[in-house]
């Protein structure tokens, strides 16, 4: 199997969960921008598959985290990043937003258990409510502490300026 063969478009993905919850998979779902790839988000995601046999990624496009973090962001374009994430073993589906928010992901994924740091609180998960409603589980998993992309991007500006 290719990494590419693990991003979907919207249709695609909802066709591939028909597949998965026919075979009676629980789907687990989380998102985010991974834009540096590091020990945390290794960690973080390796964490929310063993809650679930699928685990779907929502990826921000790269126009949603400009939004978001700001015009200098992402430093990895949105296909480089898909391609990153999909490569992961643990990682079943990625899929691309281009929404502020992964509310409208949520609700057309319909995952079993959706997830996202221990940063969070279950009623500050975007979806939270969509999830619950469907007697789904939401669960927030440990982060390793010290290690962000915005941490990264800091310290490698700090050492480049002295």
């Amino acid at each position: 199997m290719k990494s590419t063969d693990k991003i979907y478009t919207l249709p695609q993905l909802k066709e591939q969960l028909q597949s998965w919850q026919n075979q009676g998979q629980k789907i687990v779902f989380t998102n985010g921008c991974f834009d540096l790839l590091h020990l945390g988000h290794v960690d973080y995601l390796e964490k929310a598959r063993q809650l679930g046999d699928k685990l779907v990624l929502g990826l921000n496009t790269d126009a949603s985290i400009s939004r978001i973090k700001g015009p200098t962001r992402p430093l990895q374009d949105e296909m480089s990043r898909a391609r990153v994430m999909a490569s992961l073993l643990f990682i079943d589906a990625v899929v691309l937003f281009d929404e502020d928010t992964p509310l409208e992901l949520v609700k057309a994924v319909q995952p079993d258990i959706l997830v996202k740091g221990d940063d969070y609180t279950v009623e500050n998960i975007v979806g939270h409510d969509v999830v619950m409603a469907k007697g789904g589980d939401v669960k927030t998993v440990p982060l390793v502490k010290g290690y962000s992309t915005t941490n990264i991007v800091k310290k490698i500006e700090s050492q480049v300026k002295s």
